[in-house]
C-alpha cells in the first residue's frame, strides 16, 4: 500500500506541476509580476523579485523551474532534487500571501503551498523514483540526481 500511495502521490503532484507549468510557458503573456507586487510578507525581497532587471528570470524560472518539476515527479527521475526544489519554490509561493497567522482569504497559518511543500519533502527522501518510475532503471541518471 505505501508504494501505491507514494507512486500516486508522485504522479499527481508531477501532472499538477507539469501543467502549472506548460500553462505558463505557452503563455507569452504570463508574468509572475502581479503575484510578487502584492506581496504582503518579504514584501521587499518579492518587489525585487519583481524588478525590471530580475523579472525576465523570475518569470522563467518560474515556468520552466514548474514543467521541469513536473516531468522528473512523472518519469520518476531526479525525484529527491526535484522534490528539494519544489518545495523550496512552494515556500517561495507562500510567503508573498500570508498574513500572520491568515495565509489568504480561507487558510489559517497552513495553505495548499505548504502540504504541497511537505508532499514534495515526502517524495524526495522516500526514494519515490525508484517506485514504478526510471530513476532504478537508469542507473547513470538515477546516481547523479540523487
Amino acid at each position: 500500500m505505501k508504494y501505491f500511495s507514494l507512486f500516486f502521490l508522485r504522479i499527481s503532484l508531477g501532472w499538477l506541476f507539469l501543467y502549472a507549468g506548460i500553462t505558463k510557458v505557452l503563455n507569452p503573456e504570463w508574468s509572475a509580476a502581479g503575484y510578487l507586487k502584492g506581496a504582503k510578507t518579504f514584501s521587499g525581497l518579492y518587489q525585487w523579485f519583481a524588478s525590471l532587471e530580475i523579472l525576465p528570470l523570475t518569470d522563467l524560472l518560474n515556468e520552466w523551474g514548474l514543467t521541469l518539476i513536473g516531468l522528473s515527479l512523472l518519469v520518476g527521475v531526479g525525484v529527491r532534487l526535484s522534490g528539494i526544489l519544489g518545495a523550496l519554490l512552494m515556500f517561495l509561493y507562500y510567503f508573498p500571501v500570508l498574513e500572520f497567522p491568515y495565509v489568504g482569504e480561507h487558510s489559517y497559518i497552513v495553505d495548499e503551498h505548504i502540504v504541497y511543500a511537505f508532499s514534495l519533502l515526502v517524495l524526495a527522501f522516500s526514494k519515490a523514483g525508484r517506485i514504478w518510475g526510471l530513476e532504478g532503471k537508469v542507473p547513470l541518471l538515477g546516481r547523479f540526481l540523487r
